[in-house]
């Protein structure tokens, strides 16, 4: 199972493997408390594009595609295929920094993975 959580939120046992999805370590947070196991800055948006969209809700849906294509570009669609099939034998969840989960780059990322080696769809809306 794949899901997404914030990094503030206690670490529980049905976590599974918590992998950090930022390229940033959180603010004011200690490693053990963090409780993770894997920091995947390779899977965080650019710096760039994470400035472009500074979490305003109006470009949710252009910074999904943006992000998607940086993630192609930069050769990771093997990576999502992977974390897709680990999902599919044992809980993985990412965890990330942002305060608004409706609109986080986790969000976007937990979709991808789920979509990974599956057809395009159209345009993701948050949920």
């Amino acid at each position: 199972m794949l899901k997404i959580k914030r990094i503030y939120e206690p670490p529980a046992p049905e976590d599974g493997s918590r992998l950090l999805v930022d390229r940033l370590w959180p603010r004011g947070l200690a490693r053990e408390r963090a409780a993770v196991d894997e920091w995947r800055k390779d899977l965080a948006p650019s710096h760039e594009l994470r400035k472009w969209y500074n979490h305003e809700p109006d470009r949710w849906e252009e910074f999904s595609r943006r992000y998607r294509e940086e993630l192609i570009e930069a050769g990771m669609d093997g990576e999502l295929a992977d974390l897709a099939r680990r999902a599919s034998r044992e809980n993985v969840t990412l965890v990330y920094a942002a305060r608004d989960p409706a609109f986080s780059h986790a969000l976007a990322l937990e979709r991808f993975i789920a979509g990974a080696g599956k057809p395009a769809a159209g345009p993701e809306t948050p949920r």
